[in-house]
């Protein structure tokens, strides 16, 4: 979608203004406002809360200002973790799962066992690896290296959460059973793009997206089966039990990627600059070197100056040993191209919308036309350091990392191109 909208604001610097319209789009995804809206008119008997995700403090206090929860046991990831009074807050690692993670999913086995009437399910992006529940036979240590290993091959989340679920005893409904026979509403914050409700946290409250064949055979095709250990193996070999059907569960998904873009489009209307805006109407998917060419191919062929925005989730397949995250190393690759392509002006943020891209501190990467000069002057080849996948450091060097800290929410990742 493209459309015309008023005259440029000159003054305005263009660093600022795409990232004020990113900002936009992660306060679209507030998991509080969200809660409340899904909640209102709802009633529930002194519920059981299970919160989970990186959302999960934020979307548990707003649920305990409708109702009066018998308990509530909210597991989040450690920079979101603070206490919230008449709830259990548990912090976990992400994305590789830790021992605080396998003991809060105890916790929360434990808590849904006693649950007779009402269990609230709230549910966000990161809950995959924050509730890791391995499956009898298979470590945590173990469980924790096939995520390491999937992380590392570029397979997508869906992809990835496939086999998640076949080594988690919560996952692909398995939460939704350890909760029978009481009845469980699940309100979900999507954090991916095509609102997968099976893939979100890996589907705690949903039917899984395939079987132990189908994992075993994702491990063969990413290369990985003979690298994860043989007790992963063996269970995946086993044939599955027969389960029964999953028990009715309403679900309602509160918030998304689509509605955070959307988001961006109405703060590029109201504050920005200029003659065009377009709005990409699919996800940015696939690996992050793909994706860079998809952007200023779109850009180019929209008649190549003004706003574009887009949503999504790429991937990376990582080759080095450097420190960064697909948004990060997503910036640094469109910095390059528009380089090759003679781009002479410039501004392009990357960032994901929980504040934090791969295992840094950064949400992702601001650069311009001047960041490759930047990054040379201060030593850092930006070839050499794509090769290594060292995308932190290198926009670190430039002074181009996109530093917002962790919000609260989650809903995948945004992008906001500038062209003049």
């Amino acid at each position: 979608m493209s459309e015309d909208i008023s005259r440029p604001d000159e003054t305005r610097a263009p660093r600022a203004l795409i990232t004020d319209i990113f900002q936009a789009g992660v306060a679209a995804a507030d998991p509080a406002a969200a809660v409340k809206s899904a909640l209102a008119g709802q009633a529930f008997e002194r519920p059981v809360i299970i919160a989970v995700g990186k959302a999960a403090r934020t979307m548990a206090a707003a649920a305990m200002e409708h109702v009066t929860a018998d308990t509530v046991v909210v597991v989040t990831n450690y920079e979101n973790a603070e206490a919230l009074e008449g709830a259990e807050v548990r912090a976990a690692a992400h994305p590789v799962p830790d021992a605080n993670g396998a003991r809060a999913a105890l916790r929360v086995e434990e808590v849904l066992s006693h649950a007779t009437d009402d269990v609230l399910a709230l549910i966000s992006g990161g809950g995959s690896a924050l509730l890791p529940a391995p499956v009898a036979g298979v470590s945590l240590e173990e469980k924790a290296e096939v995520n390491k290993l999937l992380l590392a091959s570029g397979a997508d989340i869906v992809t990835m959460n496939l086999v998640r679920q076949q080594l988690s005893r919560l996952k692909g409904g398995g939460l939704l059973r350890a909760a029978a026979p009481a009845t469980v509403t699940t309100l979900v914050l999507s954090d991916v793009v095509t609102d997968d409700t099976r893939a979100i946290a890996s589907g705690p409250t949903v039917s899984p997206i395939g079987s132990r064949a189908d994992a075993a055979q994702v491990l063969k095709d990413y290369d990985i089966w003979d690298r994860v250990a043989p007790s992963v193996r063996a269970h995946l070999e086993r044939p599955e039990p027969d389960l029964g059907p999953l028990p009715e569960s309403p679900l309602t998904i509160v918030g998304s990627n689509a509605r955070s873009v959307e988001a961006m489009a109405e703060a590029a209307r109201e504050r920005a600059a200029g003659a065009a805006l377009y709005v990409h109407p699919t996800p940015v998917e696939g690996d992050v070197s793909e994706a860079a060419e998809v952007i200023l191919e779109i850009a180019r062929a929209q008649g190549g100056k003004g706003l574009f925005l887009f949503g999504g989730e790429t991937t990376v397949k990582i080759k080095g040993d450097g420190l960064g995250g697909r948004n990060q190393e997503l910036a640094l690759r469109v910095a390059m191209l528009a380089q090759v392509r003679g781009i002479e002006e410039f501004a392009f943020l990357s960032g994901g919308t929980d504040g934090r891209d791969g295992p840094t501190d950064a949400a992702g990467g601001l650069v311009d036309h001047s960041t490759l000069a930047r990054m040379r002057e201060m030593g850092v080849e930006p070839e050499e350091s794509l090769s290594r996948n060292d995308s932190h450091h290198a926009l670190d060097a430039a002074g181009d990392l996109l530093r917002i800290g962790a919000t609260g929410t989650n809903v995948a990742d945004l992008q906001v191109l500038w062209l003049p």
